[in-house]
């Protein structure tokens, strides 16, 4: 970090360069962007739900399982790619993964469950 006529010029890893007076605003600066990507984030999460969510529908439609490792398996290997070109630790992005494909996993279970009562109170109707 260098003082330049009073400002303090930070650079980042894409070498992007912020003037700021203090350390207090540069912080300000770097949360207000964090805060911004973590609700982009959500956001995501939200949509990437909505859409297995209807994987799970039509699984339990289908009778379908809710695992395809097959699939899981392409998903780690393409995801491990991005993650290298992205300079992310592959490692942290297997685990991150790991949860949110369990709880897909998890409510793939849950619709089928669902699925499977309504068709049961369906058929024992007269």
């Amino acid at each position: 970090m260098r003082t330049m006529q009073g400002l303090q010029k930070v650079q980042l890893k894409r070498g992007h360069f912020v003037d700021t007076p203090d350390v207090g605003t540069q912080l300000s600066t770097f949360r207000q962007t964090i805060d911004n990507i973590d609700a982009a984030l959500i956001h995501m999460l939200a949509e990437r739900f909505r859409c297995t969510d209807q994987v799970g529908v039509l699984k339990a439609k289908h009778q379908l399982p809710a695992v395809d490792k097959g699939r899981e398996r392409r998903q780690y290997e393409r995801l491990t790619r991005l993650a290298e070109e992205a300079n992310l630790d592959p490692g942290f992005v297997e685990k991150l993964m790991q949860f949110v494909i369990s709880e897909v996993v998890q409510r793939h279970r849950q619709i089928a469950a669902v699925e499977q009562t309504t068709n049961t109170n369906q058929a024992d109707t007269p």
